[in-house]
């Protein structure tokens, strides 16, 4: 059954950092299973071999282009072309936190629960990249 992933890899973040994209870098995408993109991604993928899985969910029939497309719409996507070290790898994102705060707090505020200050982890961020995907 095809999955939807979202994951992050320390490597990357650092590098990501160092060049000026910020610390909030996923990559995006969909695999036959979580396992099996965890092996593609640690072969390799973007120069980093320390990847995580953070969050998954069942893909339906979502590809990997159309959950790229969908989130593209809402967040910015790191041009492979443009740093040699992504070598074409699509499904990087730049998440901004300020995003993911508003949709955490519209989920509080639609579920009636109290509204609160927020400290955003990743499963956060992943939760919020998951929903979008799939819309």
């Amino acid at each position: 059954m095809p999955a939807i992933y979202v994951a992050k890899s320390a490597t990357v973040t650092e590098w990501a950092s160092d060049v000026g994209l910020g610390k909030n870098v996923f990559k995006v995408g969909v695999s036959d299973s979580p396992e099996a993109a965890l092996a593609e991604l640690n072969a390799g993928v973007c120069g980093g071999s320390d990847w995580t899985i953070v969050k998954s969910a069942d893909a339906g029939d979502l590809t990997d282009e159309t959950v790229v497309e969908r989130l593209a719409k809402r967040e910015k996507m790191i041009d492979p072309k443009l740093y040699p070290r992504l070598r074409g790898a699509a499904g990087l994102f730049k998440v901004k936190l300020e995003n993911v705060e508003n949709h955490l707090l519209v989920k509080k505020a639609l579920d009636g629960g109290e509204i609160a200050a927020i400290k955003i982890k990743p499963a956060d961020i992943a939760t919020y990249l998951l929903s979008n995907a799939q819309r």
